[in-house]
């Protein structure tokens, strides 16, 4: 009796164990939640779709591309949050820094730069929004090339560029990071020749 009262406590103590393996998350359902009005939905859908991952991001690269303003604008900060995990959206969050809003542009750019060496690919464009006519824009930028560092090595002419025009201490900061410096070491900005391109 006792061996079969073991057994029966056994048994039970596995049966959690035994149940269906809980489904994972809908990202379409998530996507629609993130796209709502509702903001605690919202924040609980951007949430689980970070914890997602790379799952996620072929939805967030849509919504990004194709969203309205504060859909596009979501999506970027979800991307952001993932870091990373999220390098398959790469093209589409530098393609994003020619927008025509300020905000995606800045968001963008934050994205890619804590996404640090896997946003190496959008090294091109975060070049040119070294130029951009918006500040917050070109500090993001700036910040973005110093996260990805060897491997964005063609910004430093842009960089140092603008260093000489002016103190800019994420550029510096930046240049610092790309060149595998230390922080706060001297930068050698060399003659403004040798920049040419």
């Amino acid at each position: 009796m006792r061996r079969v009262a073991t057994l029966l406590v056994a048994g039970l103590a596995l049966l959690p164990a035994c149940r269906a393996k809980q489904k994972p998350p809908d990202v379409g359902q998530l996507v629609s939640q993130l796209r709502g009005g509702d903001p605690q939905k919202s924040g609980e859908a951007r949430l689980k779709l970070i914890g997602l991952g790379e799952a996620a991001v072929p939805a967030l690269s849509e919504l990004l591309r194709s969203g309205q303003p504060a859909e596009r604008l979501a999506a970027a900060n979800t991307l952001w949050g993932m870091g990373a995990r999220g390098r398959a959206a790469v093209p589409d969050l530098a393609a994003a820094l020619g927008e025509p809003d300020t905000q995606l542009r800045v968001a963008a750019a934050m994205a890619l730069e804590n996404m640090g060496a896997a946003a190496a690919p959008a090294v091109p464009a975060l070049i040119s929004a070294v130029g951009d006519r918006e500040g917050s824009v070109r500090q993001a930028a700036v910040k973005a090339l110093g996260a990805i560092g060897p491997a964005a090595r063609d910004a430093v002419p842009t960089l140092t560029r603008a260093l000489r025009r002016g103190s800019w201490p994420e550029a510096e900061e930046a240049v610092r990071r790309i060149r595998g410096l230390q922080p706060g070491a001297r930068i050698d900005l060399g003659a403004e020749a040798g920049d040419a391109r």
